[in-house]
């Protein structure tokens, strides 16, 4: 049977809003819990297995997504589970206990917000928001309703990043310096139409877009690609920079920096001439209080006519994650990493699993309702996500670039010149003219961190509102959650 002819069952709950659906069934120790899959791609695809049978005690009771053609295969697979596109008649089943969201950046928050309020707990992808407000939004939700709520840093459960910690308090590297944060890899253009992309049939196109705006579509294809729009998406800085933030934060940060305190960046969408209107070049400082984070992210190669990635030059590496101290380094990625002397001689080597636990280490804290049994909370994740917001705002609030103004954005400091020249090096390799291609240099901006805000001339109007965003009604995230 199609999916398009598949009779989807609806609960007998009847609400009027579901802010009034906040009861859940009654768990016995040995109940199965079932979970709802929200967003079925290629990452949501991905957890029903991960959350599903990879686990015990849980039961695939529910799939989501407004595009049928994914949660076809999905429902032959699981034929006792609910079907719906749409995720507001999904929540109003009173059986489902947890729902895993992995639909389109632009509508994580606001279908995490609508599980919980509806008694639902939630582990919802990276990035957890497509906006400062809306993050902090879904955390004052969680506490509101009591409900765990974890984000998908899946790196926080690899037992590889205490181990590293330990390492760095043995005093073995000595004094910390500053971290460097890269992210590397090549991604092509998504193509440019002269005409509006003429809607699926398989996709409700009003779901599909949720909180986004109804604006014309002039790339080639509806999914993934939405990525490298601000309408649904927030680049490669928030594609994977959360995770790659997220490292820094708990690894050299220790979580002790909720927020930094001034941000600077720089960058552009270089070489491609295609739909997108994200940088695929992009350059980051970030004072934390603490000590300095630097962070390239580089889409184009090496150098123009290879497929090959970029590398941090100084030490011939694409590791995500750099912590130079003051007699050496730590240098690593997903699931392992080394430290090195100022000579790049190894001292340690470290191996990790990529965080394989996660899932478990959610439907534990869902079990225990215990929110200190989670190693990704939702606040944690907030600001990992926020951090690559304010990334993306300095870049946007960015104007013609100079080189001697960006070095002179951090005078004097060794890393971030290091970064600029960076840069301008990567561009150049690839040919472009930073001048005719449009590259931007944004102001240092500063952050009121209590208030998640701008602060001092930062604070204008058209920085504010990059804070947030214009909800497409009746999608809204409301002030009082």
């Amino acid at each position: 049977m199609s999916i398009t002819r598949r009779r989807f069952v609806q609960s007998s709950l009847a609400a009027a809003s579901l802010p009034l659906l906040a009861s859940r069934r009654v768990l016995g120790a040995n109940d199965d819990l079932n979970l709802a899959f929200i967003g079925l791609g290629g990452r949501g695809g991905g957890h029903v297995g991960w959350f599903g049978s990879k686990q015990n005690g849980t039961r695939v009771a529910g799939l989501c997504d407004p595009d049928e053609s994914r949660m076809g295969g999905h429902a032959k697979k699981n034929p006792d589970a609910i079907a719906e596109k749409d995720v507001r008649k999904l929540l109003e089943n009173k059986d489902i206990d947890a729902v895993v969201i992995a639909s389109c950046n632009h509508w994580h928050c606001l279908g995490a917000i609508w599980a919980v309020q509806a008694g639902k707990d939630v582990y919802v992808e990276k990035p957890i928001s497509n906006n400062v407000w809306e993050g902090r939004k879904l955390v004052e939700a969680s506490r509101k309703y009591n409900k765990i709520v974890q984000g998908g840093t899946q790196q926080r459960s690899d037992p590889l990043q205490a181990e590293i910690k330990d390492y760095l308090d043995s005093g073995a590297l000595g004094k910390m310096q500053y971290v460097r944060l890269n992210r590397f890899g090549v991604r092509g253009e998504i193509g440019k139409r002269d005409t509006p992309m003429p809607w699926p049939d398989n996709v409700d196109k009003d779901l599909w877009l949720g909180p986004a705006q109804d604006l014309p579509i002039m790339r080639r294809q509806l999914q993934y690609d939405w990525h490298w729009d601000w309408n649904t998406g927030a680049g490669e800085l928030g594609n994977w920079g959360p995770h790659i933030v997220d490292d820094c934060r708990n690894v050299a940060l220790r979580d002790q920096v909720a927020m930094p305190k001034r941000v600077v960046a720089g960058g552009g969408r270089f070489a491609w001439n295609d739909a997108g209107n994200t940088p695929n070049t992009h350059f980051i400082y970030y004072d934390t209080g603490v000590v300095p984070v630097v962070m390239a992210v580089h889409n184009l190669p090496i150098k123009k006519g290879t497929n090959q990635g970029d590398i941090y030059a100084r030490l011939k590496t694409r590791a995500f994650l750099v912590i130079q101290c003051e007699n050496g380094y730590y240098a690593g990625g997903r699931g392992g990493g080394s430290a090195y002397d100022n000579d790049n001689k190894v001292l340690k080597k470290f191996k990790g699993d990529g965080g394989g636990q996660h899932a478990a280490n959610f439907l534990k804290a869902v079990r225990s309702r215990k929110r200190e049994d989670q190693n990704a909370e939702i606040e944690v994740t907030h600001l990992s996500s926020a951090w690559c917001h304010l990334g993306n705002i300095a870049y946007r609030l960015g104007k013609e670039y100079n080189s001697e103004e960006a070095k002179d954005r951090v005078k004097g400091y060794g890393p971030w010149e290091e970064l600029v020249e960076g840069f301008e090096a990567h561009c150049a390799a690839n040919e472009i003219d930073l001048g005719k291609e449009g590259a931007k240099l944004g102001p240092m901006i500063e952050i009121d961190a209590a208030k998640e805000t701008f602060t001092g001339p930062s604070a204008t109007d058209e920085a504010k509102a990059l804070l947030r965003r214009e909800y497409r009604k009746p999608y809204v995230v409301p002030d009082e959650v």
